[in-house]
């Protein structure tokens, strides 16, 4: 004979102060998990959508990020006489030779310098990535000092905003356009001509050559090509694995720092949680004698414990998660540890979090109120009844 799932939650209801105290500590343990979480994908989902599956981006063998790439003139040539390189409707290639630098810039407020990329583009790079469009201004014309910047640059960053001056490269650039690039690594780009940037930083070779892919499924042959020439020293990925892998240093970081704060936080949680239910068994002494007499069984009086310490832990977990769902409001930024540039992201909560921080909500639970349960369903009857 079972004991009535009502007993267990009037039980909680009647002790309502070590309840919430008790849950509140678990839900703190899991928005601190939910957060490191959140941190982690929000990060991957803005690099991962940075790239399309569509695109090639062709660096230096051994290169982690195009900061650290260098692809000759000659070698970006031979790139794009390849034969699935698409082309666009005014018959040209969709090819972009670009260029990728970083300098420092204060930020607004505090001064604080931070690294931001600045990126040479050709004709082709807005059309290769059409998630970027100009929401203010226009584009920088071919041979004069013009740039555009990203969003997120012009929100933060001291000189980002249009009609405003930066200084790099011993020249001045004026900022003639802003862009949007959604939730992805380009709103944190300023964008400028390939060829005006190389000659003010005194460059020779391209980063990178990105072009899109005539038809996708030609990816594996035209990356054999390329990676087999022994004209060139390059390797092809794309787009989107190219930006998945910029992502995976510091998301798997957080994923640590994440695991370690969140044992040491639940830790506590379920201490507490245990001494909640020892001294709901202490004060509850006389009921369970009572009800072993009238034949509940052991097995029975040990689910009702157990299925205390599960809502709490439920409670808490939904009460977590409800508070962390709210950093989805924030924009934050940190340093991608690949390229050392400053990144905008958003904190992402996903089915998978929400289920991970229940999850751990309940083991959580069941860990702290396991021994208290057990210590109950041992109870011998005549003791009970008489410590009552």
């Amino acid at each position: 004979m079972g004991i009535p799932i009502s007993y267990s939650f009037r039980n909680l209801w009647t002790r309502r102060l070590t309840t919430v105290l008790t849950a509140s500590g678990m839900a703190l343990v899991v928005f601190v998990f939910a957060a490191i979480l959140m941190l982690a994908e929000g990060l991957r989902k803005t690099l991962v959508e940075t790239g399309s599956y569509d695109n090639v981006v062709v660096v230096r063998k051994g290169s982690t990020s195009e900061v650290m790439s260098g692809v000759s003139r000659l070698q970006a040539s031979i790139v794009g006489t390849q034969p699935e390189v698409a082309i666009g409707a005014d018959g040209q290639l969709l090819l972009s030779k670009e260029m990728v630098v970083l300098i420092a810039l204060p930020k607004r407020g505090t001064n604080a310098l931070s690294n931001v990329v600045i990126r040479g583009i050709g004709a082709d790079s807005l059309a290769l990535r059409p998630q970027v469009r100009l929401v203010e201004g226009r584009m920088p014309k071919p041979g004069l000092s013009e740039i555009i910047a990203g969003r997120s640059i012009a929100e933060r960053f001291k000189g980002g905003g249009i009609g405003e001056i930066l200084r790099f490269g011993m020249r001045d650039w004026r900022i003639v356009g802003i862009f949007d690039a959604g939730n992805t690594g380009f709103s944190s780009e300023v964008w400028g001509d390939a060829d005006q940037l190389m000659q003010a930083f005194r460059r020779t070779v391209y980063s990178s050559v990105i072009f899109k892919l005539r038809d996708p499924s030609e990816f594996e042959r035209v990356k054999r090509r390329i990676e087999g020439d022994p004209r060139l020293t390059l390797e092809a990925k794309r787009e989107n694995r190219y930006y998945a892998e910029q992502s995976e240093r510091m998301a798997k970081f957080l994923r640590i720092l994440g695991t370690a704060l969140t044992v040491i936080f639940s830790l506590g949680a379920i201490i507490g949680a245990m001494i909640t239910m020892y001294s709901a068994v202490a004060t509850r002494t006389g009921e369970i004698g009572t009800m072993r007499a009238l034949g509940f069984k052991k097995i029975s009086i040990l689910g009702a414990f157990i299925i205390e310490a599960l809502f709490l832990g439920l409670t808490g977990g939904c009460f977590g998660l409800f508070l962390a769902s709210f950093l989805q409001l924030l924009t934050i930024s940190t340093i991608n540890f690949q390229t050392f540039s400053e990144l905008a992201f958003s904190f992402t909560l996903t089915p998978g979090i929400v289920w991970k921080g229940l999850g751990f909500s309940l083991i959580m639970g069941f860990v702290g109120g396991v021994l208290p349960a057990i210590r109950a369903s041992r109870m011998i009857i005549v003791d009970a009844l008489r410590a009552a």
